[in-house]
């Protein structure tokens, strides 16, 4: 069996590891010495895979903040195909109360993007060919052993003195079912607004609308529900569809028409310790896994990616050291701003969706004060926009 040795092996190459290994690779003394495991990947636009312009593998579109846009263009890892927000209109179905969270409030260009999940994978995929992180096409699970990590795979085994899981492994530690699925589907509409997105609560979870990097009067719709509902939603005819989807958005952005075909998936909260034995960390999904409200999943992941890469800094230029110090840093560090973004995104789908009439009137007298009030609403935008700083 083939033994290969590294200083780094990074577990899961989604966009939060991939991500990972190309700012690692802009420390390191050899990025070679860098690895990264995943499955496969077919190739963009690969014969027969389904792979086009209009709809990916993967149906998911990201909401990318503004710092993560920032971050993924110093790594060279931005896709071409992205759609700006401006603005975020959040409502609450059937109750008053609104805020309108404006970009120019807080001082930035944008509030963020959207981009398709796999135009973003993509992108860094293409960085990663040129950046001499070695890459491992395997699954391993990080076994401690002595001072090493050891992953063994099918073709071999990998060992490292630090291995970092980004994905491929649930958080152990809190878990939470919302008893909601994610409807997601892509709309035409009428009447588009350049810039805007949406988030409204709903009695049974928030519905949200986001401009797609496709056309400007295409919109990604996220429908969190029931599961029964989402099965009932999923067998509809399209017009039926579209007629209960308009009928829980409303009319701001005219006439809804679906494109394309709907995508059902489970929503939990899952969070553990970031460090998972003294010598593998864990990050992005593989320490959290967050409900869409929002859009904070992978925001959070990449600040993940940026702490780590700067706490890890000295140690790539003297790798034969003792990795444990700069691990401990990177987790003080990052506490905070962890669970204050899962608290915020447990909270949120939860008290909307109550259905009680005073909670749901008290949420929309929170949302009208915020509207009021700016600096009450810029601290929220500015939590969700950048995390908490340290």
């Amino acid at each position: 069996m083939n033994t290969a040795d590294f200083d780094v092996v990074i577990l899961g190459a989604g966009p939060a590891g991939s991500a990972l290994a190309l700012a690692l690779a802009r420390k390191a003394r050899d990025p070679a010495r860098i690895a990264l495991m995943g499955p496969p990947r077919p190739p963009a636009g690969a014969p027969g895979k389904g792979r086009s312009a209009s709809a990916g593998v993967d149906p998911r579109c990201l909401a990318l903040n503004h710092g993560s846009r920032v971050f993924l263009e110093t790594l060279g890892a931005w896709p071409n195909q992205a759609a700006e927000i401006h603005y975020v209109h959040v409502s609450q179905r059937h109750r008053l109360g609104r805020v309108i969270i404006d970009h120019d409030d807080l001082d930035v260009p944008r509030l963020g993007n959207v981009v398709r999940y796999d135009d973003l994978l993509d992108t860094l995929q293409n960085a990663l060919e040129h950046s001499g992180v070695t890459r491992i096409e395997a699954r391993g699970l990080p076994r401690l052993s002595a001072h090493r990590i050891e992953c063994r795979h099918d073709a071999g085994v990998v060992t490292a003195r630090l291995a970092i899981q980004s994905d491929g492994a649930r958080p152990e530690g809190m878990a939470r079912h919302y008893g909601q699925h994610a409807v997601l589907t892509n709309v035409r509409v009428s009447h588009p607004r350049d810039g805007w997105a949406y988030e409204r609560f709903t009695q049974t979870g928030p519905l949200a609308a986001l401009p797609h990097p496709q056309a400007p009067d295409i919109y990604s719709i996220v429908w969190c529900c029931g599961p029964q509902q989402a099965e009932t939603l999923r067998g509809l005819p399209a017009r039926e569809f579209d007629r209960r989807l308009q009928e829980q958005f409303g009319d701001r952005l005219g006439r809804l028409e679906s494109l394309t075909k709907l995508s059902v998936f489970p929503l939990a909260l899952y969070a553990g310790p970031s460090r998972m034995n003294p010598r593998c960390i864990a990050i992005g999904n593989a320490a959290q896994t967050l409900h869409p409200v929002a859009g904070q999943g992978l925001n959070l992941g990449l600040r993940d990616v940026a702490q780590l890469t700067h706490s890890l800094g000295p140690w790539l230029l003297r790798p034969d050291t003792d990795p444990y110090p700069y691990c401990t840093e990177f987790i003080s560090r990052r506490r905070a701003d962890r669970w204050l973004t899962i608290g915020i995104t447990d909270f949120l789908p939860r008290i909307f969706s109550t259905r009680n009439r005073f909670i749901e009137h008290a949420s929309g007298a929170a949302l009208l004060a915020m509207d009021l009030i700016p600096p009450l609403r810029n601290q929220l935008a500015r939590q969700l926009l950048q995390g908490l700083r340290r």
